[in-house]
């Protein structure tokens, strides 16, 4: 059993209060590899933001728990070691899918969890998220639960179609399961390709599909349920053109990706979203980063000059998330 404090993270609970309180949202990004955990650290430090980060299960595997552990350690002390003297970090497990694979991340440190149980009958997902929650209590650690299904593919998460979330539902999960976040549908999606063309209209002067909006009557309704408790908005990427041009000029192909408009998030981060959830930016950013360099440079075959060149470009859009979208910059407790 190893208690995260000993590696110098926190939970969620503190962090969602202020920023609930305070109209802003802590960034939650996802990591697999070394280069991204790098430019998040250096990103929310500098900036003085907390940061949440996200490890799906399928991340998991691929990075092996253990060094997991220590690499979340070594996030808290290259905080410190960049002058971020009192880092707030949550090593957040993204779609738990079962009670085991909850449990044994608590058991390795992470200090928060998610246990997405919102494919499964109502009953059973209130029935499985409590489960999650009285062995997380037990530790400290904090748990985020799910309510409506968001469409899109991440890793092991994909759906066809997205259900929004009911606000009439949340009150009772959220006293049965208790669940101290709630992540819900309200038209976000998973992935790259957010939205199909049919779903789009398409901008007459640039040609780039435009997305329908977020439903905020829905989250509208949970806050006015809910008054106070932490929303979570998953599948939150914007998708920057600017990435998928570069990847698609240098030999990708991504026809129209496309996500959630930013100004849009700025909106929900002033609202009862108190966390807002972005991995596909990022792998844009480094694959653009990487395929630029070396059509640039075909003589590189050194890693570190093509995956620093991407760790700088992730750099520069966490920054960009955390001031201009988010606006957690300068929200430290201290």
């Amino acid at each position: 059993m190893v208690d995260y404090k000993t590696l110098g993270l926190v939970n969620t609970r503190d962090m969602f209060k202020r920023a609930v309180n305070g109209g802003y949202a802590i960034p939650a990004f996802n990591f697999n590899n070394l280069e991204q955990l790098q430019a998040i650290i250096k990103a929310s430090s500098e900036l003085k933001s907390p940061v949440i980060l996200q490890v799906s299960k399928g991340a998991r595997n691929y990075a092996n728990p253990i060094l997991l552990r220590y690499m979340a350690q070594g996030a808290v002390e290259y905080a410190k070691s960049i002058g971020c003297a009192h880092p707030e970090i949550v090593l957040h497990l993204d779609h738990g899918d079962s009670f085991e694979l909850c449990k044994d991340c608590v058991d390795l440190g992470f200090s928060s969890v998610m246990i997405d149980g919102s494919a499964l009958p109502y009953e059973e997902n209130i029935a499985l998220t409590k489960k999650v929650v009285e062995y997380a209590h037990a530790h400290d650690v904090t748990v985020e639960g799910e309510l409506g299904v968001l469409a899109g593919v991440e890793d092991e998460v994909a759906s066809e179609v997205s259900h929004y979330t009911k606000p009439e539902e949340v009150i009772d999960f959220a006293t049965r399961s208790g669940v101290d976040s709630l992540a819900i549908s309200i038209g976000t999606s998973h992935g790259a390709y957010k939205f199909k063309p049919e779903q789009c209209t398409r901008d007459p002067k640039t040609g780039r599909l435009v997305p329908p909006p977020l439903a905020f009557d829905i989250l509208a309704e949970i806050e006015k349920k809910l008054p106070g408790f932490p929303i979570v908005l998953h599948g939150s990427s914007s998708v920057p053109q600017e990435e998928v041009d570069i990847i698609n000029k240098f030999g990708g192909n991504l026809p129209d990706a496309v996500g959630i408009p930013e100004e849009q998030l700025r909106q929900a981060s002033k609202s009862a979203v108190c966390k807002i959830n972005i991995d596909s930016d990022s792998r844009l950013a480094f694959t653009a980063g990487v395929r630029q360099t070396l059509a640039e440079h075909p003589e590189y075959f050194d890693p570190r000059k093509f995956c620093g060149a991407a760790r700088d470009r992730m750099e520069a859009m966490y920054k960009h998330k955390i001031i201009d979208v988010l606006g957690s910059d300068n929200k430290l407790a201290e």
